[in-house]
């Protein structure tokens, strides 16, 4: 800002600058010494007319009272405003003062107009009430920076550089702050107290005021808020407050190119399903990161691999397509060796998947935080037993002493099937939001351009079981604590392979060690140790039918061995045919099964297997076509053929 410098100074000016008296001043007039001009009552010197070393100094005075506007500053905008508003103010003023006798009272006048809200209500809307010397202040202000109004800009001074100092002194700096920046994060108001302590200590007996210390600290976090944010916070804190951060261009990625995984703690509690206690489950999602849409989620008791393993499945499902990234949290669940072992092999080798984990504790390296959030604050807050997310957000209800809104609060507590199905709801809400990567398109829309043409769910759960060794022992496998049942490991005594889904645990694959293919196993389900006393029909049956198998196989034992008699023969030629005829009628006693009739009874249409079916019909006298039919179709299946074969061949 260029300024006018004063052409003319009144006596008194003059006489403050020489340090003398007015009379002096006047002494000088009379005497010739300045040009002078009469003004009103008074004189005014001109300032050329001055001694050099006056003048001097007149300049500097100036200088220190026009404020330095520099050239990057930007004024505040309620700060402009309001300057703005007391600059007409003081203009409206000077008017309505102008050509009155008495312009004194006229300004007192037009002041008690003004705060009576009189005049000028939108300035008194901005400024507010206003002394009489406050405006005279103002005026002044605008004379001596030649009418600029940056001059009333409430603490114009801090947008100039200046070397002035707190006005603590060094010893009291370095102690203050020594105290300040120390990771315990001593307080301000202590740190004070315990500043002035310490100079106590070593003599020191003047002092700054607790605003001078407060003022101090105050810039030095403004000028050097890494440095007090590092010591006091540490590491984290610096990386989270202060350092820039990358900003990524989501533009270029894809649909389904980057899926994001992370477990969540619910805020609300569940039943839990094996107690039937309340308890916060575990919620494990991904997120698609170019829609930014969940695209699949799990909830367990627990965040475990089966867990995650779910999700990722429901993902690939949603998507269509197997996703080229999985960004995953660094959770031990996530880099369990079912998904990534020796960072070789595992269950995203076997899907063509690459895995990433994001550095731990680094919430902005995981955008699915964001998305936590959200959901935090439009499904987890409207459940019933919600429990907040802290000791300090807790509901009302869950505070002690609060029986008023313990007595009308809604306490039911949903199962996890429930929660799931309502969470299947919510993303309809959640994909009709706006997508926060593509502009004028929601997230459904975004999710719905980009998916693939469907997976195949059995190459799926093929390609996602995962493999151990186990030993086949009376045609169980035991696995889990649970053990797997299958008639067509009868017999077999060895290690076998074995492929599960933690998806469904309700069967195996079981592999010969050579790759070749076994059979299904299920998991057996236990039999009523009193059944014919105590139990249900289907637990009668149950047991019928798993006694007539075990016998079933008992005799295809009987006949392999019979066979392999048999095939002997023909290794002996010493053996006379009287030998032959004795040990062939010695066979047929030994090991002939006699099959008893049993007689027909009254049995349920309900049926375990095939196999109790057969038997019930091969009892009765007449059979429906339907009937013959279903009969007939059985018998050429393996499952029978496996069973019956032999005995019909002998």
């Amino acid at each position: 800002m260029i300024t006018k410098k004063k052409e003319w100074i009144t006596t008194k000016e003059l006489a403050k600058l020489k340090g003398v008296c007015d009379r002096a001043v006047r002494k000088s007039i009379n005497d010739n010494k300045y040009v002078v001009r009469k003004v009103s009552r008074s004189y005014e010197i001109l300032v050329t007319s001055l001694e050099e070393n006056v003048r001097e100094k007149l300049t500097e005075d100036e200088e220190k009272l026009i404020p330095k506007i520099e050239e990057n500053y930007i004024v505040p905008e309620d700060q402009k405003q309001l300057a703005l508003a007391k600059y007409d103010l003081v203009k409206k003023w000077n008017e309505y003062r102008y050509g009155k006798k008495d312009r004194t009272k006229a300004g007192q006048e037009f002041i008690e107009s003004y705060n009576l809200e009189l005049l000028y209500k939108e300035l008194f809307q901005k400024i507010g009430k206003v002394a009489i010397g406050t405006i005279y202040d103002w005026d002044k202000k605008l004379r001596n920076c030649d009418d600029n109004w940056h001059c009333l800009i409430k603490n114009y001074s801090f947008g100039v550089k200046t070397n002035k100092k707190s006005g603590l002194s060094e010893k009291e700096e370095e102690i203050f702050l020594s105290i300040l920046l120390h990771p315990n994060q001593i307080k301000i108001g202590k740190a004070i107290k315990l500043t002035k302590t310490i100079l106590e200590q070593r003599g020191v007996k003047k002092f700054s005021c607790d605003m001078t210390y407060r003022r101090f600290i105050n810039n030095y976090k403004k000028e050097h808020y890494d440095t007090w944010v590092f010591a006091r916070e540490g590491h984290k804190a610096l990386h989270d407050k202060v350092l820039p951060y990358i900003t990524r261009d989501i533009s270029k990625l894809e649909v389904g190119d980057v899926i994001i995984g992370d477990g969540h703690k619910l805020a609300f509690q569940v039943i839990n399903p094996y107690t039937g206690n309340p308890t916060r489950a575990t919620m494990v999602a991904y997120q698609e990161w170019k829609s930014g849409a969940m695209v699949g989620f799990e909830i367990m008791l627990e965040e475990n691999k089966q867990c995650v393993a779910s999700a990722l499945r429901n993902a690939i499902i949603t998507l269509g397509k197997v996703p080229k990234y999985v960004y995953h949290d660094n959770g031990k669940s996530f880099k369990a060796k079912y998904f990534i072992e020796n960072g070789l092999s595992g269950i995203f080798a076997n899907l063509g998947i690459e895995a990433i984990f994001a550095k731990a504790y680094n919430a902005k390296a995981k955008p699915i935080e964001r998305f936590f959030k959200e959901f935090q604050e439009t499904f987890e807050q409207l459940m019933p037993s919600y429990t907040g997310i802290s000791i300090e957000q807790k509901p009302a209800k869950c505070k002690r002493n609060e029986k008023f809104h313990q007595k009308i609060a809604n306490t039911y507590i949903p199962t996890i099937q429930e929660v799931f199905e309502c969470v299947k709801k919510w993303l309809n809400f959640h994909y009709a939001q706006p997508c926060p990567h593509v502009k004028g398109k929601t997230i459904g829309e975004v999710l719905e351009s980009g998916k693939g043409v469907g997976v195949n769910l059995d190459t799926l759960d093929d390609l996602m079981m995962a493999t151990e060794i186990k030993t086949v022992n009376r045609c169980n496998i035991r696995f889990l604590k649970t053990d797997y049942f299958a008639y067509e490991l009868y017999g077999y005594q060895g290690q076998v392979l074995i492929k599960y889904s933690l998806f469904d645990l309700s069967y195996i694959k079981a592999y010969k060690p050579n790759g070749e293919f076994i059979c299904i196993a299920n998991r057996v389900i236990g039999t009523h140790p009193l059944a014919n006393e105590m139990g249900e029909i289907k637990d009668i049956e149950d047991l019928k039918q798993k006694t007539k198998l075990k016998k079933q196989l008992e005799k295809r034992t009987q006949e392999n061995y019979i066979r392999e008699l048999k095939r002997q023969k023909a290794y002996f030629p010493m053996l006379t045919n009287d030998l032959e005829q004795k040990r062939e009628t010695y066979e047929l006693k030994q090991f002939c099964i006699e099959v008893k009739e049993t007689p027909k009874e009254d049995i349920p249409t309900y049926f375990q297997n095939p196999f109790d079916r057969l038997d019930y019909l091969s009892q009765k006298d007449n059979l429906t076509q339907e009937e013959k039919d279903w009969i007939k179709e059985f018998k050429d299946s393996k499952a029978y053929k496996d069973i019956y074969e032999d005995e019909e061949a002998v």
